[in-house]
């Protein structure tokens, strides 16, 4: 099965940045696309961003225009830059990956924890 590692997590302070990365490896299949997703104690998961194989980004919009989503088809590997860092960004981010097999499969990483404190 496709695993998916997360990296770049940590502490920083309101106004900072962060760059997170996701390997995906072990897919038979081309993925489709890879996201992340955030999860604050008490609140739903939610999309952050994603982007596919072609380039085509979708933000959520309490993110756009701070982060930025990229990715490196060769190595399977998304990153999320984010920038202008505010306390309710504050969560667990997890990365996701879509691969379309006979149904669409999503799989998750065990996600990475951004605080933003001061």
């Amino acid at each position: 099965q496709v695993q998916l590692v997360e990296s770049g997590g940590g502490l920083v302070q309101p106004g900072g940045s962060l760059r997170l990365s996701c390997a995906a490896s072990g897919s038979r299949y081309s993925i489709a696309s890879m996201g992340w997703y955030r999860q604050a104690p008490g609140k739903q998961r939610e999309l952050v961003a994603a982007i596919t194989s072609r380039g085509i980004t979708d933000y959520a919009d309490y993110v756009k225009g701070r982060f930025s989503i990229s990715r490196d088809n060769a190595s399977n590997t998304v990153f999320l830059q984010m920038n202008t860092l505010k306390p309710e960004d504050t969560a667990v981010y997890y990365c996701s990956a879509v691969l379309m097999m006979r149904t669409t499969v999503v799989y998750w990483g065990q996600g990475t924890q951004v605080t933003v404190s001061s």
